[in-house]
């Protein structure tokens, strides 16, 4: 696919300055030079170089995920970790609590403690912070030696392999490997988590140092480590909406578009900006894939294009911006992701990288349901989304009805047309989320009425259990108070 200049991120005028200024400030991440950098796709490829990585590494192994699971993948790599502490390197993991909560327990990490490795939880409950569970580590880091990095919306889970043997397909997702003066700021990143988990990394030997910071390619890009409330991904995601001058094209595990967000991707579809959005068809959160289809209408009623995947699950958080920009990484377009996790993603400034995932996404879209609207009723017209140049994926028609008859016609007619055209039509209204909510609702409220204690006492069991924990917490501070004080008297 061939790319033409977009002017806010490669020309060099004052534009261009402006736009870096802009870009550096909105990310709080400066632009690094001398990079090379790998697309990874999906997760076989990722665990092929993890672990090659992980088996190669001489002086240390720094690892963090938000989820490592005790089956066939998650043995491979603890072992493999295991048997890089027996040699002498040195090895951190940190891990997610509610991550890995049921997924791993303390016996699975014994022999890598055993032999020397360092494993510790981010953020398992605690007495005195009583919301402490809302912020979760969500990053998939890999830095081995300092020269080599990998981020990515990986997990270690055979669940990314699928089930060939049940005819399950891999999750599609899409990660990618860093060498160059980036590694240092992945191996930042990795202390970041670290330090709120124990005491500080340990600086890597002197000797090594300078191969982090050596040049490895040509690649400019910057390194988002997002932590909890600083919303640097989300105001860089805005950002970006607004420079896009012709494409731009988001693939979402979790789409659940905060207003000002979507406000800000309609607009550019409106002023001719090619917007795409590509979601899971069936999601391992079903709820979420609920919320994100009730958003859909104000996309589609802008000209944005919805594809949802047709595969087993589609993981991948991208973006491609004309052809030059490009983001991977472990961040959701929601406001967990944005403004409640420790997140990490890379923004790439290179054609060749842009171009790249572009062309990943093209292939992507081989294999997609695209969202349509339906016909407005009582007009002869329908609230078709515009099309774009670019190869258009097989469709699916159908609809609905409120006769029992025609409902099931326009079934079989649904069922015949996927295989046909693959093209869906989004009804009048999002019913489904509408009616869970309203049974959800008439329930609490028969409850209420004939069982009010069944209300009252978790509540006050809730409310409880938030006055302890306040309590706790409005103690240490007042402890920590008092501790300064006396220093400061003893000075």
């Amino acid at each position: 696919m061939a790319y033409t200049r977009a002017m806010p991120f490669v020309t060099d005028t004052p534009s261009r300055l402006l736009a870096q200024q802009a870009l550096s400030r909105t990310a709080g991440a400066p632009l690094l030079g001398g990079n090379s950098a790998e697309l990874l796709i999906d997760a076989a490829a990722h665990y092929d170089a993890w672990l090659a990585a992980i088996r190669g590494a001489r002086q240390r192994v720094l690892l963090e995920n938000y989820i490592i699971r005790d089956d066939e993948v998650g043995v491979a790599f603890r072992d493999a970790l295991v048997e890089r502490a027996q040699a002498g390197v040195f090895v951190a993991v940190v891990l997610d609590w509610i991550g890995c909560l049921g997924q791993s327990r303390s016996a699975f990490w014994a022999p890598l403690r055993a032999a020397g490795g360092q494993v510790r939880i981010f953020n398992p409950p605690q007495l005195g912070q009583p919301f402490g569970w809302i912020s979760r580590d969500h990053r998939k880091l890999l830095v081995v030696d300092g020269v080599l990095g990998f981020l990515s919306g990986v997990c270690i889970s055979a669940k990314w392999l699928g089930d060939p043997a049940r005819g399950v397909p891999p999750w599609r997702d899409t990660g990618v490997a860093l060498r160059g003066p980036v590694v240092a700021e992945l191996e930042a990143a990795f202390a970041q988590s670290w330090g709120e988990t124990g005491t500080p990394l340990a600086p890597l030997a002197a000797a090594a140092r300078p191969a982090m910071t050596e040049p490895a390619g040509d690649v400019a890009l910057r390194l988002i480590a997002t932590q909890p409330a600083t919303a640097g991904m989300y105001r860089l995601d805005q950002l970006i909406a607004s420079l896009a001058s012709k494409t731009l094209w988001l693939t979402d595990a979790y789409f659940v578009g905060l207003t000002p967000y979507v406000q800000a991707l309609v607009a550019a579809a409106r002023d001719g900006v090619d917007v795409r959005l590509l979601v899971p068809g069936s999601s391992d959160i079903p709820a979420v894939a609920a919320l994100s289809r009730s958003g859909y209408r104000p996309l589609l009623k802008a000209g944005i294009r919805v594809f949802e995947w047709n595969g087993s699950m589609l993981h991948a958080k991208t973006a491609v911006a004309d052809g030059q920009w490009a983001r991977v990484g472990s961040s959701n377009l929601n406001i967990a992701s944005w403004l409640g996790n420790r997140e990490l993603d890379v923004a790439v400034e290179d054609a060749g990288f842009a171009g790249e995932l572009a062309t990943q996404y093209e292939r992507d879209l081989g294999n997609t349901t695209e969202i349509v609207l339906a016909a407005r009723r009582g007009r002869g017209r329908s609230e078709q989304v515009r099309s774009n140049p670019a190869r258009p994926p097989r469709m699916r028609h159908g609809g609905g009805s409120s006769g029992r008859a025609a409902a099931g016609a326009l079934r079989i007619a649904n069922s015949v047309g996927a295989a046909l055209t693959n093209h869906r039509v989004l009804g009048d209204t999002s019913s489904g989320p509408l009616l869970i909510g309203a049974l959800a609702l008439a329930l609490f409220s028969v409850i209420a009425i004939l069982w009010p204690a069944w209300i009252g006492w978790p509540f006050g069991v809730l409310t409880a259990w938030f006055a302890f924990n306040l309590g706790i917490r409005s103690w240490r501070v007042r402890k920590r108070h008092r501790r300064a004080l006396r220093e400061a008297g003893d000075d």
